[in-house]
């Protein structure tokens, strides 16, 4: 089972728009998926649907109550569930401060349900707090949700700082594994300064024994799409949302990258479209030896 943390201390990066589309694309392969929503706003578990009341059982219950995740998560689609949050949450950095081994409490409830799922997202709050540390300390990856944007570059210090201390003192075997780009724009100037910063940075970390010595940039971008925006309104991921769209392609190749086959949606869109620039030139030549011999047979009569 793969324990795949989402967080980013900047908010507005992508990290409830990641982890509920690529939750939902991997769901769409065949995967068992679960969501666990670790951040208050509740976003993703109204992104998924569920309406954060603050009377159900949440993941409230479970940090602070040890409720099993078993007694939480609600079935939202095929293959796909959550276990929501709501604002109560808010309470548990207060609440769990005297408490020992504050931290571990979501690993300990995790491992119950070791082989439930082939993958657990955790959607963390844009902090670096009790509930980020617990989700850390719980996962053994981490997904990095990215904005190409300066100030988003120049927080990862932070960041990865904190991944390396909980790596060394709670979970060691916790990896930084992946970066993903949101809100691409390829056709920037500051968008391909910062994505080569940020790869020259992780070079610079290979054979180190940081936990993101082997960190990649996924190949998929995930480009700027106002149909990402507009489907959490609805309860729904992109694909029930807007299937067609940039942004479920986008989510619908990562998916891919991450189960290890590689971004083959948008190798394929390229390899038509080079096609199709291709295919009307061979023609336009083909036919130029026609139009020739119509003009010269006219000529001659």
């Amino acid at each position: 089972m793969r324990r795949i943390a989402i967080i980013n201390q900047k908010g507005g990066v992508g990290k409830t728009t990641t982890a509920v589309n690529l939750a939902a694309a991997l769901a769409g392969s065949g995967q068992r998926v679960c969501v666990l929503d670790l951040d208050p706003q509740a976003h993703a578990t109204t992104h998924l649907g569920v309406e954060p009341d603050g009377k159900s059982s949440s993941m409230y219950d479970v940090l602070i109550d040890t409720r099993p995740l078993a007694d939480v998560r609600r079935k939202v689609g095929e293959r796909l569930w959550v276990a929501g949050s709501d604002i109560n949450l808010a309470a548990a950095e207060v609440e769990l401060a005297g408490v020992v081994g504050r931290e571990v409490i979501l690993r300990d409830l995790l491992l119950q349900d070791e082989g439930a799922f082939d993958f657990v997202f955790m959607d963390c709050a844009p902090s670096l707090g009790v509930l980020t540390i617990n989700a850390l300390s719980a996962a053994n990856e981490v997904f990095i949700p990215l904005q190409p944007h300066f100030l988003a570059l120049h927080g990862m210090g932070k960041l990865l700082e904190t991944t390396a201390l909980v790596a060394k003192r709670i979970n060691p075997a916790l990896k930084v594994t992946g970066i993903v780009l949101c809100m691409y724009e390829a056709s920037t100037r500051l968008t391909q300064e910062v994505v080569n910063d940020l790869q020259a940075y992780l070079d610079r970390s290979r054979g180190t024994h940081a936990p993101w010595a082997k960190a990649r940039i996924f190949t998929t971008r995930i480009r700027r799409n106002i149909k990402l925006a507009e489907c959490p309104s609805f309860g729904q991921s992109i694909f029930a949302y807007a299937p067609l769209c940039n942004g479920a392609v986008d989510y619908a190749a990562l998916a891919q990258e991450v189960l290890g086959a590689g971004p083959t949606i948008l190798s394929g869109r390229v390899e038509i479209d080079d096609l199709s620039r291709a295919v009307p030139q061979k023609d336009k030549s083909a036919q130029k030896p026609e139009r020739d011999a119509e003009s010269a047979t006219t000529a001659s009569t």
